[in-house]
C-alpha cells in the first residue's frame, strides 16, 4: 500500500546554517506518527517544509503519490494536508467564530463546514462559549484550541501539530490531550511533542530527530521507558 506521506532526503537551511540533513521518513495510510527530540534540532523546520511554508534545499515531499515539494501552502491545504500553527500565530483581532468560519476556505472544507464546526465545538466547548470573543483575549490554552479547531475546519486528511501542549498548565495540557486522542482516532496526525508518553498515546510510530537527522525509529512494541527517554535527551548518564 502506498504511503500517504513520503519524506525523502530532505535538507533545509536558514541562510548558511543547515538545519535538516537528509531526513527520510514516511506516514502510512491511516497512520499517525510522532516526532520528538531536543529543541532546535529541526522538528518544526521539517513541518514547515512539509506544509510548504519553507522550501528545502534538497529532497522530495510526496503526499498521496503527488510531489508537493514546490507547491504553495494553499494548494497543499486544498489536498488535505493541514498544519495547525501554535496558538500565538492567530489573527488577534478576529473573533473565535469568524476564525473558524474563515478557515473552511477550500471547496472540500466548505462542503462539510457545518459538520466540522460541530466537531470542533464538541471537542472544545470553550470555543462555542466564546464565539464573538477576539482571539487575542483568549488564554494560551484557548488559543491553542482555536488553532487546532481552525485546522480541523480545513477538512484535513493528515493533520500536522507543532508542540500543541507547549506552555500549558498541567490541567489544560490534560484537557487538550484528551481532545488530541479523540482527533487522532479519526484523522491521522504528525505530532511534534516533547512529552513522549503523550506521543505514544497518539501515534503508531515515533521518530527521534537530532541534529537534523532521524536518529531512531520507535514502534509501539519497542517503546522506551522513562530512563531510556532521559538518556535520549540528556545522554547516557541521565537520571
Amino acid at each position: 500500500m502506498t504511503n500517504v506521506l513520503n519524506i525523502e532526503g530532505i535538507e533545509a537551511a536558514y541562510g548558511n546554517v543547515t538545519v535538516l540533513r537528509g531526513i527520510n521518513l514516511h506516514v502510512g495510510q491511516g497512520e499517525s506518527i510522532g516526532l520528538f527530540g531536543p529543541n532546535g534540532h529541526g522538528k518544526t523546520t521539517l513541518l514547515r517544509v512539509i506544509s510548504g511554508l519553507m522550501k528545502p534545499t534538497a529532497g522530495k515531499v510526496t503526499f498521496d503519490g503527488v510531489d508537493i515539494t514546490a507547491a504553495r501552502p494553499p494548494v497543499i491545504v486544498s489536498k488535505g494536508l493541514v498544519q495547525s500553527q501554535q496558538g500565538n500565530t492567530l489573527f488577534g483581532d478576529m473573533g473565535v467564530a469568524e476564525t473558524l468560519q474563515m478557515a473552511a476556505f477550500t471547496k472540500p472544507a466548505r462542503a462539510q463546514a457545518k459538520q466540522s464546526l460541530a466537531q470542533v465545538y464538541g471537542l472544545f466547548p470553550r470555543l462555542a462559549e466564546r464565539g464573538p470573543q477576539k482571539a487575542k483575549t483568549l488564554s494560551g490554552g484557548e488559543r491553542q484550541m482555536l488553532s487546532i479547531g481552525a485546522a480541523l475546519m480545513c477538512a484535513p486528511r493528515l493533520l500536522l501539530l507543532d508542540e500543541p501542549t507547549l506552555g500549558l498548565s498541567p490541567k489544560l495540557k490534560e484537557e487538550l490531550a484528551v481532545a488530541l486522542k479523540e482527533i487522532s482516532a479519526s484523522v491521522p496526525v504528525v505530532v511534534v511533542e516533547q512529552d513522549v508518553e503523550l506521543l505514544l498515546s497518539l501515534a503508531d510510530r515515533l521518530y527521534l530527530i537530532e541534529h537534523g537527522e532521524v536518529e531512531r525509529e520507535i514502534g509501539q512494541d519497542d517503546a522506551p521507558d522513562h530512563q531510556e527517554i532521559m538518556e535520549m535527551y540528556f545522554g547516557e548518564h541521565a537520571g
